[in-house]
């Protein structure tokens, strides 16, 4: 599957264009994180675009969300590590993986909300205002973005990346789709 056959698929599935976006980020990530660790862009790059696949569908089963994406909708598509971290991606589906991808989708993940709720807080709401320095604030305050969970952010030292070097090249992988971002 290339990425513009997933990007197809997800707007299949997903009606909600934040939830898109937020998807499409946490791709670029993934990619950049792929590229910084010598790992495969391309399948990095789609376990994140389709990590929240199921997410409108198993709203009302939030224990399901993942196990959909990975034994239903995503079940020939992708190989059965891309699967698992998506499954993994959930703390709630108990599905345990502790692969360099799915540490990597979770802190790929919860660090894509940090960048952009902090990016709607600058005076332009533009990415390209945001800075490592801010970013790196913003991650201390416990009372923004409440819904991050800096733990999953701080997995990137188990793919030997420091904080400051993860916030970075996360943030840089944004501001390089912020067109795409509307931010």
């Amino acid at each position: 599957m290339n990425y513009e056959e997933a990007l197809e698929l997800v707007r299949k599935y997903v009606k909600n264009d934040k939830l898109v976006k937020h998807m499409i980020a946490v791709s670029a990530i993934m990619r950049a994180l792929a590229k910084r660790l010598g790992e495969d862009e391309n399948l990095w790059g789609l376990v994140g675009l389709l990590h929240d696949i199921d997410y409108e569908l198993t709203q009302s089963r939030p224990e399901m969300h993942g196990i959909v994406a990975a034994d239903e909708i995503l079940k020939d598509k992708l190989p059965p590590e891309a699967l698992s971290a998506i499954k993994a991606h959930n703390d709630l589906t108990g599905h345990r993986d502790e692969s360099r991808l799915a540490i990597a989708l979770k802190a790929a993940d919860a660090v894509s909300g940090l960048i952009v709720a902090t990016a709607l807080v600058m005076p332009s709401k533009k990415l390209s205002e945001v800075k490592l320095d801010t970013l790196k604030r913003k991650f201390k305050q416990k009372d923004f973005a409440r819904g991050v969970n800096r733990d999953n952010i701080r997995l990137c030292e188990k793919l030997g990346l420091s904080l400051d070097e993860f916030l970075d090249l996360s943030l840089k992988a944004l501001q390089d789709i912020a067109q795409e971002l509307g931010l």
